[in-house]
């Protein structure tokens, strides 16, 4: 006869335990887990599914009732089935959408949750394989979503939606990140036109005090356009610093790893809007997208690349934070497991930072979830 053990509800608690692992760390307070979105059935009311193919001029959806066979198609405005499915809760039908995340944002998702709806958002797949239109996307994502609320879990793996506070700070670093890119452009501009009509190289920051004034013997002409760039760059780049005065103020006074910068810091808090959200070392490893592929059949395992399907910007920080933690945190406990592979040679080397990637925010996620102090992991304070 098997024994069943139920698991008991977490709640906020201090807990005393020993710093081992995901154990969190003595007299520390770790967040409960958060659970990934999940559907309320009531039985008693009847149910519709919409499948929902998103584009900014339109919605196409596909709606089932209960366990019928698909409606068929129906093209939408955003305000048209956003009054569709207020309808229907009005009348006591339990709505249903899924749609897949894309450049739009969570407004329509906001939207449905206000009138009523239970939305849920997936990460884009191939729904149709080779063949892919509006209508049969949407039908598919249907047809997903019921099997998805009858009990299959294989069907939909619905994404956290951050909220509105979390997407607002995600924006500031991504648009410093954006601000740099513009000011490069410029700037390249400005060598490639130097370079066209006067042959001549231009310094790095051509446009700073310093070098501006020797770029007085240029042709008048060129000199023109390069004052013209030298506006924007000028303005663009008291924005990025304007904007970097509130990124650092988040995370001035929190103390942080030596080899970890403030703006690295609060760019990564951004991304992942909530550490506490992952309930285990799998779950923030498999975010990173540092995971490695795989391909096993018939008793043979073979081992590929990283997958590269978390969040890339998550994953680049990691990795340029790892080249600076091998300098700076020579006793970091991780790091000296593999300080074997470390001295293999250049190739295992870089193969060995992208491993240690995912352990740096596996340990990241311990540290800013209370689970363990600087000390416990082996890294000096900055």
């Amino acid at each position: 006869m098997k024994t069943y053990l139920l698991k008991p509800i977490m709640t906020p608690q201090t807990v005393i335990t020993s710093p081992t692992r995901d154990k969190p760390a003595v007299g520390r307070t770790v967040p409960p887990p958060q659970p990934l979105p999940t559907a309320v059935i009531d039985p008693s009311k009847p149910t519709l599914k919409l499948g929902l193919d998103v584009h900014l001029e339109f919605i196409m959806a596909v709606a089932q009732k209960d366990h019928a066979s698909p409606l068929a198609p129906r093209k939408f405005s955003r305000a048209e089935l956003v009054e569709y499915v207020r309808k229907l809760v009005a009348e006591g039908v339990q709505v249903f959408c899924v749609q897949e995340s894309c450049g739009f944002g969570f407004v329509l998702h906001r939207e449905l949750v206000a009138a009523g709806a239970q939305s849920f958002l997936i990460t884009p797949i191939a729904l149709n394989g080779q063949r892919k239109t509006d209508k049969l996307d949407a039908r598919a994502l249907c047809l997903r979503l019921s099997r998805w609320l009858d009990g299959n879990r294989d069907e939909l793996a619905p994404i956290r939606i951050p909220s509105l506070q979390e997407q607002h700070q995600r924006e500031g670093t991504r648009r410093r990140k954006f601000l740099g890119r513009q000011i490069r452009a410029l700037a390249n501009r400005g060598h490639g036109q130097v370079a066209e009509y006067c042959h001549v190289q231009l310094p790095s920051r051509w446009w700073g005090a310093r070098n501006w004034k020797k770029l007085a013997a240029l042709d008048a002409w060129v000199l023109g356009l390069l004052t013209q760039l030298r506006a924007l760059i000028v303005a663009l780049e008291a924005q990025r610093a304007a904007l970097e005065t509130e990124l650092i103020g988040r995370v001035k006074d929190q103390e942080r790893p030596k080899g970890l910068g403030e703006i690295t810091l609060v760019t990564l808090d951004g991304e992942v809007c909530d550490w506490g959200r992952f309930h285990n070392r799998k779950q923030i490893g498999s975010y990173t997208g540092c995971c490695p592929g795989e391909h096993s059949s018939g008793g043979k395992q073979r081992m590929g690349s990283i997958d590269r399907m978390g969040n890339g910007r998550v994953r680049c920080l990691l990795v340029e934070a790892v080249w600076r933690f091998l300098l700076w945190q020579p006793q970091w406990k991780t790091a000296l497991k593999h300080q074997a592979k470390l001295r293999e040679g250049a190739g295992m080397k870089k193969k060995t930072v992208v491993a240690l990637a995912r352990q740096l925010a596996v340990d990241l996620w311990r540290w800013r979830t209370g689970r363990a102090t600087l000390a416990d992991l082996g890294w000096v304070a900055a």
